[in-house]
């Protein structure tokens, strides 16, 4: 239990660190703009193949399911609130962890193995402002983005499905999407989840890579812990999240 406590407080204790080396001079901004490309827009390809098939699957399973009801018209709805309320957020921040987050880690990781964090502090330049503050604020920035585009190729792919596949009549799909989604209670509340999972996931990321074992092997267990941790604290958080804002 005491190293469990201990662990915490060091991610808040970096978390603090990270929070305190944010100066949005230029050079960090440029940085900042360079991990977005690196971590966010090359991260948009498996997202959006991610997000279409999940609406694929769902579109297929909740019409058989509704059809058995005699309510196929409502497949917009169960595919909407099913997207925005869970599947939406959640899974792109564990795409994002799988994806970047790895990345992240094995980089700051390798930096740690050869000396480069250390050569940063002997120059007098803050390492955590410098290497891991603008990979912080990407995966922050980036993920609720990543969600936006997750969401629309889930909702787009099961329109597809349901329209051409299925024969449901695209009037009705999209009627009783619009009608179900609430601009606070689903757009919103689904941004601040994935908001809160791009801090926690790029938080873990960065603080696993930072403090890996200058070694090869301490590298790889770095990376190894970012998705693991991340993901983990993706589905503890949604749960919380879900219990709260719900």
């Amino acid at each position: 239990m005491a190293s469990q406590l201990a662990a915490l407080g060091a991610f808040g204790l970096f978390l603090l660190r990270i929070l305190g080396a944010i100066r949005f001079t230029r050079p960090q901004l440029r940085d900042t703009i360079r991990q977005i490309y690196v971590i966010g827009a090359r991260s948009v390809p498996i997202i959006a193949v991610g997000g279409a098939f999940v609406g694929l699957v769902m579109t297929l399973q909740g019409y058989r399911t509704l059809v058995t009801f005699g309510a196929g018209n409502a497949l917009g709805t169960m595919l909407s609130l099913t997207v925005f309320r869970e599947l939406g957020p959640v899974l792109t921040a564990i795409l994002f962890c799988g994806r970047a987050g790895s990345a992240m880690a094995a980089e700051l990781g390798l930096m740690r193995a050869t000396d480069q964090i250390t050569s940063l502090s002997m120059m007098a330049i803050d390492p955590v402002g410098k290497v891991v503050v603008p990979r912080f604020l990407a995966g922050f920035i980036s993920v609720p983005l990543l969600t936006a585009v997750f969401i629309a190729f889930s909702i787009l792919a099961g329109w597809l499905q349901a329209v051409y596949i299925l024969g449901v009549d695209s009037g009705y799909f999209w009627a009783s999407l619009q009608s179900s989604v609430d601009l606070y209670e689903d757009y919103g509340q689904a941004f601040v989840k994935a908001i809160v999972f791009g801090a926690f996931c790029a938080l873990i990321a960065t603080h696993v890579g930072y403090h890996a074992k200058p070694t090869p092997e301490g590298t790889s267990i770095a990376t190894t812990q970012a998705v693991v941790y991340g993901s983990l604290m993706v589905l503890f958080l949604d749960f919380l999240l879900s219990a709260t804002l719900y």
